[in-house]
């Protein structure tokens, strides 16, 4: 099968997208790649390497999310039609909400990774305020959603969320995001910090939580604190002038899977979110994972993360004085989410759920 894929490089659905057109490519597939937003530097694109029957084709058209992005969309969609007169894929499949409603005669699956409006009712608690931005991007999430073949989310509560805030797909499917085991050291002894890894600025990810109290182990904070795009930033704080808080900015992966590698444990402090591969990264490090307690997490991670009370600092700097004063605690709690991540979210579940429900869509198009 010929696949089509559109992606973006902030963030976690390249990591995804690294996983799941290796593992395609792997089993036999064709795969053209599309990447949106900022061009992915060198070391991004080195998995890329070596791959077999494999195109990519990099793009800088802002992505549907940011701010003015409107003629952007309207030029990429051109593009991507483009793209598919060329290459006459046999699905695509896009990480973008837009694309689905692509006038293309071949099945259209749309990935709902996350969207503005869940994020801003799970950071604020109430709908974003109506603006001519607004109103132009709920109609492009709610026409790719409606006139796509299919439609995925990476957890339960973003596909509600989706149909809650947006409209209820015809067809839909959660398929867990997922990454490969052999990439990160569960073996690895463990030093005395607790990490923290994502966007500084994305306020979803309420790192300041961990700023605001003292703790009996160092904290360092990895991530991006430059918002890519003017709208919705986000801040940490500065630590408060705690010695105990370290920032480090952006890391390399060879450097990140270090960092996990030998962390304590792993604060998993976001208020929203659709998924959240850091967690997942730590788990399949043998971290502890220490988490907010939220739908999401209780959803994917069940009895195997050490949970702190809903955006609480105290509950949390309580949860890591517990950690750090028990080891064995420590020990059971990385074993747990170890056992869960091998269990349920490695890249070769996630490739083979995609492939089910690539073959399900080729078989209902083809009949109808």
């Amino acid at each position: 099968m010929h696949i089509l894929m559109t992606t973006d490089t902030v963030g976690g659905v390249w990591s995804y997208t690294r996983e799941l057109v290796s593992g395609l490519v792997r089993h036999g597939h064709q795969v053209t790649l599309i990447s949106f937003g900022k061009v992915p530097s060198q070391e991004q694109a080195v998995w890329m390497q070596g791959l077999g029957d494999f195109e990519y084709r990099a793009t800088g058209f802002r992505l549907e999310w940011m701010h003015e992005a409107e003629r952007d969309i309207e030029e990429s969609k051109a593009y991507l039609q483009s793209v598919v007169d060329e290459v006459k894929p046999d699905l695509l499949h896009s990480n973008q909400f837009a694309y689905g409603a692509l006038k293309a005669d071949i099945p259209r699956i749309v990935v709902a990774h996350s969207d503005v409006v869940s994020w801003w009712v799970g950071v604020h608690k109430e709908e974003p305020p109506e603006s001519q931005w607004l109103r132009w991007y709920r109609e492009v999430v709610s026409c790719g959603l409606s006139q796509a073949t299919a439609v995925v989310a990476p957890s339960q509560f973003m596909l509600s969320a989706v149909q809650k805030h947006h409209v209820k797909p015809a067809v839909s499917r959660v398929i867990h995001n997922g990454r490969n085991p052999y990439l990160f050291e569960p073996q690895a002894s463990k030093d005395g910090y607790i990490l923290a890894v994502g966007r500084v600025w994305d306020q979803a990810k309420q790192i300041s939580l961990l700023t605001k109290r003292e703790h009996p182990l160092q904290v360092w904070i990895v991530g991006s604190q430059k918002h890519p795009d003017k709208w919705v930033a986000g801040h940490a704080g500065n630590g408060n002038g705690r010695p105990g808080i370290k920032f480090y900015g952006e890391q390399s992966e060879s450097r990140l899977r270090v960092l996990y590698a030998h962390a304590a444990a792993y604060a998993a402090t976001s208020c929203y979110e659709p998924f959240g591969l850091a967690p997942l990264e730590a788990a399949l490090s043998r971290c502890a994972v220490v988490a907010n307690d939220i739908p999401t997490f209780q959803e994917l991670w069940g009895d195997s993360a050490y949970y702190f009370r809903h955006n609480d600092a105290d509950s949390l700097a309580a949860a890591i004085q517990k950690l750090s004063s028990n080891p064995d605690l420590r020990f059971e709690y990385g074993e747990r989410a170890y056992l869960r991540a091998r269990q349920k979210f490695t890249a070769d579940q996630m490739v083979d759920a995609y492939e089910r429900l690539y073959c399900s869509v080729a078989v209902q198009e083809a009949a109808a």
